[in-house]
């Protein structure tokens, strides 16, 4: 788990990704490569998204490849069947997250209130999702729950963009966001890959300045 956290917080932002085809995957990971983010959340959303997951992953080995939007226990095993390093889900489902615990498979969890909060410490868990982040009250909430939760760190995710990426990244109980908008699926269906990386990319320099690179 502590070496996932790493990785996801060397980076500052995760790629949260919809796919439709499989077979995009290999030009997404060209574009997350040339942009200089090796990694993607691939939300299980779409039917696409075990394959893409699997064609990422053997395409692109460099790449740090994590599954989302998982809902259900069957959903993670699919994922990591087929090649995800890390889980990540929308809420707290005590059930998933005591199947990931017992796989060692690294998970963060969605919260949003105190009470999922709790529920994640006494699972010995301390970096969390926090989701919806702006509709849940973003910048503000994160520094309220900083005080009685100074151990936790979130990663932030919903309503992220590249305006307030520097915003988020700038509190100390933030290790990462998660972007959406980085990676549009109706580009990939396109095949706008171009633009893809031209927004990692973009993301990755703000990044860079923010940290001091």
């Amino acid at each position: 788990m502590n070496k996932i956290i790493e990785k996801i917080s060397a980076m500052g932002v995760v790629p949260v990704v919809a796919i439709e085809n499989s077979a995009d995957a290999v030009g997404l990971g060209d574009a997350l490569m040339n942009g200089g983010l090796p990694c993607a959340e691939i939300t299980f959303r779409t039917a696409a998204a075990a394959s893409a997951i699997r064609t990422l992953c053997n395409s692109h080995p460099g790449i740090l490849v994590g599954a989302g939007t998982i809902l259900t226990t069957s959903d993670a095993e699919k994922a990591v069947d087929a090649g995800a390093s890390f889980v990540v889900t929308p809420g707290f489902d005590s059930d998933l997250v005591e199947w990931c615990l017992a796989q060692s498979i690294p998970v963060i969890p969605g919260v949003m209130t105190p009470t999922d909060i709790n529920s994640a410490i006494n699972r010995k868990l301390n970096v969390l999702k926090f989701f919806p982040a702006e509709a849940a009250g973003g910048i503000k909430t994160l520094k309220a729950i900083s005080g009685p939760y100074g151990s936790i760190k979130f990663v932030p995710t919903g309503g992220i963009t590249i305006s307030n990426l520097e915003e988020y990244l700038s509190l100390p109980n933030v290790v990462a966001c998660g972007g959406s908008w980085l990676v549009n699926k109706d580009q990939i269906s396109r095949g706008e890959f171009d633009k893809i990386e031209s927004l990692v990319r973009e993301a990755v320099q703000l990044i860079d300045r923010i940290r001091g690179k």
